[in-house]
């Protein structure tokens, strides 16, 4: 498995020249482990945990910019239905798992009980005791079935954040992201913080490790996190035969209906 080590050191100013020129061999080896998946029927888990605003999302759509979504998806769940509410907490997540030849990027995963359930008391102190118990067994399951799982968590400082939350409000294209839990993770940023410890000291485990990104910058955070991401999984890449496109046959008795007969949208550029 061979892959060109970035041009920049982590101090460096990184260029948006730079950056680019990064991303698409990243994205050249993503397009590389996807075939890979498919021929040799992986399955494939991301999990993507953080503060708000910590850059998921950006991270998210680097990496799926250049698959195909038949074989690469993004899960991000909602609110629970009150059907839902009633079921084996694992029991939502588990229909949206890779099958042979899949991967499956979580936006969020089972880990909101460890987060925003505990810190919000959208969950009963049993049941959030009962996850930290269950969690490292239910990721144990998974990973002895043949399903490889990497966990992520991004870091972001406090400041950085604000500076996000802010440019996410005045910004048109970026105020659907804010919400009004997004005010209530600064009030209770200590309580997040405590949060994620404890989360992290009963499901950091040797078969499924917490790694942790840092996100201040996030055009670093994105080539750190998928240069790790594919350096984690043991692809190999097998170049394709070249492919010959056939020449277009015509049908000489085949009249097309007058252009004037479709409905045309207005070229307005």
């Amino acid at each position: 498995m061979s892959k060109e080590k970035l041009r920049i050191k982590p101090n460096d100013k990184l260029t948006q020249e730079i950056y680019e020129e990064e991303i698409e061999k990243l994205q050249v080896e993503l397009v590389k482990l996807q075939e890979w998946v498919k021929q040799e029927k992986k399955k494939i888990v991301v999990i993507f945990e953080g503060r708000d605003a910590a850059g998921k999302g950006g991270v998210i759509r680097r990496i799926t910019e250049r698959l195909s979504p038949r074989v690469c998806r993004v899960t991000a769940l909602g609110v629970p239905t009150e059907k839902e509410k009633t079921q084996w907490y694992f029991q939502r997540y588990v229909p949206h798992l890779p099958a042979g030849g899949e991967i499956v990027l979580f936006d969020r995963s089972w880990y909101n009980r460890a987060g925003v359930e505990r810190v919000m008391g959208f969950c009963t102190e049993e049941e959030y005791q009962e996850f930290l118990r269950s969690c490292p067994l239910f990721e144990n399951m998974l990973v002895r079935s043949g399903l490889i799982l990497i966990k992520y968590w991004f870091s972001v400082s406090d400041k950085e954040q604000e500076r996000r939350f802010k440019d996410r409000i005045n910004n048109p294209l970026k105020r659907w992201k804010f919400s009004p839990m997004d005010l209530t993770s600064r009030e209770k940023w200590a309580e997040y913080s405590k949060a994620k410890d404890e989360m992290f000291h009963y499901t950091d485990t040797r078969i499924s490790p917490w790694f942790v990104v840092n996100a201040d910058s996030k055009k670093k955070a994105r080539l750190n996190c998928i240069a790790h991401l594919l350096s984690k999984i043991p692809y190999e890449w097998k170049p394709e035969p070249p492919i010959r496109l056939p020449k277009l046959k015509k049908d000489k008795n085949y009249v097309r209906p007058p252009m004037n007969e479709q409905t045309f949208i207005p070229e307005i550029y």
